[in-house]
């Protein structure tokens, strides 16, 4: 855990030796379940703590992600960025939504061994959710990882925030070329681009950053589309 320790150290974040136990035993629990589930194609205990955990922890430096109560997390894999951040988070609610249910109850199970309590997770297709009033526009900040390409990522996250929240995504090289094509899909949904934000994988020549959308406008009833068409049809 030295390098999330020296991550936190560093920018000021708040922690105790029960937060690093959590981290640890969940990076344990992710490792060992790894062996018989297909959650991460990372294994090292070292590269797992920066490439899932330093870079999570990422977004604590917002101003918009400190200012949100309520967080969602789009396509979250093996928890990454949900669990990390609300680790740190204690205090703010979260939703971790994927589709495969598999995942999920591991996260689940993991989440009720270590004591993590503010983690709810959601099995189903973000656009179906996207679509139903208990969720749509309920969160004051999404976040999502490596789940798609930016206007059918923004399709799945921009119905779920509210109007003046904010939409996080993590993005590594050719997100610029990305955001570009997806100039128009972001302005359809309600949103507008903000600015691009470092994260501690972007350096050495590896491009990693998150960028920040502002929902500035509800988002139109007909989005997000059916089920698999905003990744098989994106806006543009």
């Amino acid at each position: 855990m030295k390098k999330l320790i020296e991550y936190l150290e560093k920018n000021n974040i708040p922690y105790d030796d029960d937060v690093i136990a959590r981290f640890d035993a969940y990076r344990s629990g992710i490792l060992q379940w790894n062996e018989f589930v297909n959650i991460t194609a990372i294994r090292d205990p070292r590269e797992f703590t920066l490439k899932h955990f330093v870079d999570s922890a990422a977004c604590i430096l917002l101003t918009e992600y400190n200012k949100a109560e309520k967080i969602i997390d789009i396509g979250t894999g093996g928890g990454f960025p949900g669990v990390p951040l609300a680790i740190l988070s204690p205090e703010k609610e979260f939703i971790l939504v994927d589709s495969l249910k598999k995942r999920l109850k591991i996260i689940d199970e993991l989440c009720e061994s270590i004591g993590i309590k503010n983690i709810k997770t959601l099995h189903g297709r973000a656009e179906d959710f996207g679509r139903n009033k208990e969720y749509r526009e309920k969160y004051d900040f999404c976040v999502s990882r490596a789940v798609a390409n930016f206007s059918t990522l923004c399709e799945y996250c921009l119905p779920f925030v509210k109007v003046g929240g904010y939409m996080a995504s993590y993005k590594g090289a050719g997100g610029e070329s990305e955001l570009k094509e997806a100039t128009r899909a972001i302005s359809l949904l309600g949103g507008k681009f903000e600015r691009w934000e470092k994260t501690p994988l972007d350096k050495d020549g590896d491009e990693h950053k998150i960028a920040l959308v502002k929902k500035v406008k509800k988002t139109e009833s007909k989005y997000p589309r059916k089920s698999g068409t905003p990744s098989k049809d994106p806006l543009k």
